[in-house]
């Protein structure tokens, strides 16, 4: 099956969006200090046909604001750089004009690059003569790969802890980076949409192996308490979700089974048993193959059968 591809700059706009405030605080504090927070807008996509090389691109976030104690509106561009590219600032400069065109607005154009390799990324373009400078353009950035992680742990802010998954850790480090991340989380304390927001988004760039899970597990059975508690809760919520999530997947296969099994039959009684006997089917083997996942986890028979529903016989069975 081919691999799924990951939509990079969805993934940051909606992190960004939803705690814009928070990422100009953690990495921008100067301009956080300038704009007015009580008075944001997201603006439209906006969507810029380049005629000489036939492409298409898409602004990836427009913010309108005001500058403290001024008149007059703003607007910050968010770009998102998921891979290496000469041009990247031609790519900015051009966003930048075609936006003051249609805006007549002061714009402030900010680049995050997310790739893995390390790169000197520039910060501006510039076009000059030695008799003249015609244009010096300058944009702010961040390159995620570069940042220390364990300088943001601390910081009990949202897009820190998302962004812990993309920033310059080794593998040897990625049990401890999810688990300060997970530690990060039950701090912030936040409702259950933005959480998983977060948690999908980390999820979706650093992944644990079930030995590195299990690792992480102990390690986090060995920590204070209380902390222990909420963190292992966190960890058993969110494995719950994937277990409702295989059932329903099971389910959704049986029936199909079932609707196909029920055609060939020819029959209508025949199409109605068949789907219901696909349903039980798909949601037995869903949850053996989700006990299946927990045991070589190393979660006990008895965690097991809370979860899933499944007899203890059936799971010891399954441990054989």
């Amino acid at each position: 099956m081919a691999k799924q591809r990951i939509d990079h700059d969805r993934l940051f706009k909606e992190l960004l969006s939803t705690f814009f405030e928070d990422f100009l605080l953690l990495f921008f504090p100067d301009v956080y200090e300038h704009i007015d927070v009580h008075h944001l807008s997201f603006l439209s996509e906006e969507l810029f046909t380049d005629v000489t090389a036939g492409e298409k691109h898409r602004v990836d976030l427009l913010v309108e604001t005001k500058v403290k104690g001024e008149d007059g509106l703003v607007i910050v561009h968010v770009e998102h750089q998921s891979y290496k590219q000469r041009t990247f600032p031609e790519r900015m400069f051009l966003y930048f004009s075609r936006l003051f065109q249609k805006h007549r607005r002061r714009l402030l154009p900010i680049a995050i690059f997310s790739y893995d390799e390390r790169h000197d990324e520039p910060s501006s373009l510039m076009i000059q003569f030695p008799f003249l400078t015609v244009l010096d353009f300058r944009f702010l950035t961040v390159e995620l790969r570069k940042l220390p992680w364990r300088e943001y742990i601390r910081r009990d802010n949202p897009v820190a802890a998302a962004l812990l998954s993309k920033m310059g850790y080794n593998e040897s480090e990625k049990v401890e980076v999810k688990k300060e991340f997970l530690r990060m989380l039950v701090r912030l304390e936040l409702d259950e949409a933005k959480q998983r927001l977060l948690f999908g988004f980390f999820e979706t760039y650093l992944r644990l192996s079930e030995a590195e899970e299990i690792q992480l597990r102990n390690e986090v059975s060995q920590m204070e308490t209380k902390e222990a508690k909420q963190v292992m809760e966190l960890i058993i919520s969110y494995e719950q979700r994937g277990i409702e999530k295989g059932i329903q997947q099971g389910v959704k296969q049986g029936i199909e089974q079932g609707l196909k099994q029920g055609i060939k039959q020819g029959m209508k009684q025949g199409m109605k048993q068949g789907i219901e006997q696909g349903r039980q089917k798909g949601i037995e083997e869903g949850k053996i193959d989700i006990a299946k996942k927990m045991l070589a986890k190393g979660y006990d028979v008895d965690t097991i059968h809370e979860l899933t529903g499944l007899p203890a016989e059936k799971i010891e069975q399954l441990k054989k």
